[in-house]
């Protein structure tokens, strides 16, 4: 991310812009090649206000080269076939993303081809003098949600160790806690990862544009990570403490919104103003001087030289899209998604809770209560089955959660628990949930072409191989609850055991005749 200084250019015959511009030809080419990848990061920069700060990333890019044009005529653009190989492995990482509908590294590996691509054309020393304005883009893709959680954890942990420490009584629930004048949860708004996101960019453009040494870019950038998070817990503690002081009148609404972006703007306001005391001019790199002599017959050798370049360029870019749209329309399965229901030996049962997953419309499912075991413990079993996945009906996302924020029902704990199904092992994700009727456990997995799997990223990474052998995209979660009966979690645990071994099979033998269809 960090410029080198670089050698003393000699003087010679620099390009004229005319020469020049062709070379952004590539360049431009790719928005339009990877429209559909660049218009998924607008899209969330329009619909997420923690990502809005990704329209000014490609503006501040290019002035930020603007800023040293110079350097085009000071280092004579010269082809770097290497990067064209490594466009090819971006390409190909894209597309492995495409199938697998991973949204972020498809986005990322995109942005890095503008990099890679003007190393390709440009040349190392001329790529090389605007390694941060090329890699600054990376900002510009939506990226961090996968910190919200870590962060809840740790502002609720720093907000109960500092209301503890004030010596007001505290009852914790999760990230809920109670104090006596009023219940408080940390949620995502209050994660800080707007702050941290926006701190990270603002630090590592001021560290660039203040220091010129690598160990004080490193201390700034550092600190842009570290402040923001503390600063974070520090806003969450105080609006506790103002909520408690005012009898829950104030920093209860979207005033305590307010209160924070105030007080982490005086947090990077102190930061960078003490930080700008160690402040290091750049220096200005002198730009050779035209000699004049046989111009325009230097110009015509580079552009001969550099055509190769800029088709070789176009093509390794090109190839990628194409293949996507081509596994894409293999994949497809026009037939309609029907999931039969399994039947279940033990008898039917009331529900015991309304709770269902907050997941994407599936293509098809199937639910039921059942009684599995002589304690009595009721098993609710939710099956959902998808295929010709697309944006808004994915088996994997982090949009498919057990509750959303504002629904009654949340986590207070997960891990994983093993089971046998088959006579095989199986790995099951296991969530306790709390809501209006109590505790109850939750066990899920994925089948995914033949395989099962608790993990997204496995899950993710079984349907990128079946697309790619040309076996569909289907697949299945299933998802099984039971209550805790007389607050014991191991009489739920023992009912959901028994509710694997006697139909498991049977739940994913549905599941594959549905993606044979």
């Amino acid at each position: 991310m960090l410029d080198t200084t670089l050698p003393q250019p000699r003087t010679y015959q620099p390009p004229s812009w005319g020469f020049l511009l062709p070379l952004m030809v590539p360049l431009l080419a790719l928005f339009a090649l990877y429209f559909s990848t660049a218009k998924s990061i607008v899209s969330i920069w329009d619909s997420s206000d923690t990502f809005t700060h990704g329209y000014i990333i490609l503006p501040i890019s290019i002035w930020l080269i603007w800023r040293r044009r110079g350097n085009f005529f000071a280092y004579p653009p010269t082809p770097y076939w290497p990067a064209v190989a490594g466009l090819a492995l971006l390409g190909a990482a894209w597309l492995v993303a495409r199938q697998a509908d991973v949204q972020v590294v498809s986005q990322y590996a995109f942005v890095m081809m503008f990099p890679m691509a003007a190393l390709a054309l440009f040349g190392v020393r001329l790529a090389k003098s605007f390694t941060f304005p090329l890699l600054f883009l990376l900002f510009a893709v939506p990226f961090g949600e996968v910190f919200v959680d870590p962060l809840i954890n740790f502002t609720a942990d720093f907000t109960v160790a500092a209301v503890r420490a004030t010596g007001i009584p505290l009852l914790r629930n999760g990230t809920r806690f109670e104090i006596p004048t009023g219940s408080w949860s940390v949620v995502t708004a209050c994660s800080g990862v707007r702050y941290l996101i926006s701190s990270v960019t603002i630090g590592c453009l001021y560290a660039y544009l203040t220091y010129a040494s690598t160990r004080k870019r490193i201390i700034c950038i550092l600190l842009a990570i570290i402040v923001p998070i503390i600063a974070n817990g520090l806003r969450a503690y105080m609006i506790v403490m103002i909520g408690h002081l005012s009898g829950m009148e104030l920093a209860t609404g979207v005033d305590h919104i307010v209160y924070g972006w105030l007080f982490f703007g005086l947090v990077m306001f102190i930061m960078f103003w003490i930080g700008n005391r160690w402040r290091e001019d750049e220096a200005v790199t002198p730009v050779p001087v035209d000699v004049g002599a046989a111009g325009a017959a230097a110009n015509a050798a580079r552009r001969q030289r550099m055509l190769p370049a800029v088709i070789g360029v176009l093509l390794v870019t090109a190839m990628w899209p194409a293949l996507s749209a081509w596994f894409a329309q293999a994949n497809y399965r026009s037939a309609p998604a029907r999931l039969d229901p399994v039947a279940v030996s033990a008898p039917a049962v009331a529900p015991f809770n309304n709770w269902k997953p907050a997941f994407m419309t599936p293509d098809a499912s199937w639910n039921a209560v059942t009684r599995a075991t002589p304690d009595g413990v009721p098993v609710l079993a939710n099956v959902l089955f998808y295929h010709n996945q697309k944006s808004g009906k994915l088996l994997i996302s982090s949009s498919n959660m057990l509750a959303e924020e504002e629904d009654a029902y949340h986590a207070i704990g997960a891990g994983l628990q093993s089971v046998t199904m088959g006579g095989a092992p199986l790995v099951v994700r296991e969530t306790r949930m709390s809501g209006p009727s109590g505790t109850f456990l939750v066990w899920q997995w994925y089948w995914i072409d033949g395989h099962r799997t608790a993990s997204s990223i496995k899950g993710k990474l079984l349907q990128a191989r079946s697309k790619l052998m040309l076996r569909g995209d289907g697949g299945g979660a299933i998802l099984l609850a039971a209550p805790y009966l007389d607050n014991n979690s191991d009489k739920a645990r023992a009912a959901l055991r028994e509710y694997v071994a006697a139909n498991g099979m049977a739940i994913e033998r549905s599941i594959e005749a549905a993606n044979a269809r």
